[in-house]
């Protein structure tokens, strides 16, 4: 029997049910994120029996969004197990005859779209896996941190803590990145705050979050020097639970918990409950220079930031909330696009992390987005942005912030 087979059920993986509608064509149905009837957009899943060479197409059917980066260059992510072993090639953009359309099963009201694509396996009875993004599970972090707790330099200025657990039971790590400091000096730098992948669909702020850890805890002069300037908070996963299940935006009660910075819920929101808390006690010790949180954008391409600043703004260059986004794209004008950055604070976005943080104080508050897709810019005009490139924004991040110093 050449019937593809289809599996799901393993960590971040999204996949409800699957249709043969004939020999090389399949239709596929993506669970909700849990507890609600939508968020369809993260897919991650596994295929067996493949035949190399045959043309196959999929059709995902139950998208809720009416625009998407499919219909401008967007392609979809194929992992070859037998590649990886015989090639050493890992995760490779597919398809072509790529359409994301407005289809007719709306139910209850509901307007669904569908993705549909062509492709050809590379392998016979190859295991290959599809993917929305990069995944970046929960144990690829844990993996991260044991290496970090396991190197006898690295750990002696990366503290890896338990800030709380979410509901699950799951643990949410903060680091805490410094040199230690020269007899009682130290008590004078200034903190950076940076927390990533609290929508867990978008596995890009892992990796940039990944690149942003490589390069503060590596050993180049310029990481010596932000490690003596600076105290790192780092909260790298804010929802495991969503993380694990393969959810798209939510947590295990589905809710957005990037609305939840201004809830007092703690046993419903534990991670942004003692997130907020953590920069308040961290505000009472020291200035805090810069909180950054990092996403994914499944509509617009390039990376840029979102601010906040007042109508009237206070003359003093130094504070202005454009600055440190303008020197990072000087830093990567092929990637961060300056002209893409918002600083208006809308209604709808009151209870985001940027904003409440902002509230309290923290004038270079921000949502760092990065595209599921990819760049307009310069040489990277009509590119997708690979695991590399993801790296390297977080790279940019520290240089950008070693220029503003």
């Amino acid at each position: 029997d050449n019937t593809l087979i289809f599996e799901a059920r393993f960590e971040s993986g999204n996949l409800q049910k699957v249709v043969k509608v004939n020999e090389f064509e399949y239709q596929l149905t993506l669970r909700t994120d849990l507890y609600t009837s939508r968020h369809t957009q993260w897919y991650y899943f596994q295929v067996s029996n493949t035949q190399a060479g045959m043309p196959y197409r999929f059709t995902i059917v139950n998208f809720t969004k009416r625009n998407s980066l499919y219909k401008r260059g967007l392609r979809p992510l194929l992992y070859s197990e037998a590649n990886a072993k015989k090639h050493k090639v890992g995760w490779q953009r597919t398809g072509n005859e790529i359409k994301y359309y407005k289809n007719n099963a709306g139910q209850g009201g509901r307007q669904y779209f569908s993705l549909t694509w062509t492709f050809q396996f590379p392998h016979d009875q190859d295991t290959c896996y599809f993917a929305h993004c990069y995944p970046y599970t929960y144990s690829n972090l844990q993996e991260y941190l044991v290496a970090i707790s396991k190197d006898p330099v690295k750990s002696k200025f990366c503290k890896i803590h338990i800030l709380c657990h979410s509901l699950a039971g799951n643990i949410v790590y903060i680091l805490t990145i410094t040199n230690p400091p020269k007899s009682g000096k130290g008590t004078d730098r200034k903190a950076v705050i940076l927390t990533a992948r609290v929508h867990p669909g978008e596995t890009n702020s892992s990796w940039i979050m990944k690149g942003f850890l490589d390069y503060i805890l590596g050993d180049s002069g310029k990481a010596q020097l932000l490690r003596d300037n600076f105290v790192f908070k780092v909260v790298p996963m804010l929802n495991p639970d969503g993380v694990i299940v393969g959810n798209h935006r939510c947590s295990l009660t589905g809710q957005d918990l990037n609305r939840k910075y201004r809830s007092n819920m703690k046993k419903c929101y534990p991670s942004i409950w003692y997130t907020r808390n953590m920069i308040k006690r961290v505000m009472g010790e020291r200035d805090v220079f810069l909180y950054c949180d990092i996403h994914g954008h499944n509509r617009k391409q390039n990376v840029f930031m979102y601010g906040c600043e007042r109508k009237q703004q206070a003359k003093a260059p130094y504070v202005h909330p454009h600055v440190f986004p303008l020197m990072l794209s000087k830093s990567c004008p092929d990637k961060f696009s300056f002209p893409d950055c918002r600083f208006r604070v809308r209604k709808s976005k009151e209870g985001t992390g940027r904003v409440v943080m902002w509230k309290m104080g923290i004038n270079n508050s921000y949502t760092l987005e990065a595209s599921i897709c990819g760049s307009k810019l310069g040489c990277r005009q009509s590119t997708h942005f690979d695991m590399k490139d993801l790296e390297s924004i977080g790279q940019h991040f520290c240089d950008a912030l070693l220029n503003y110093c």
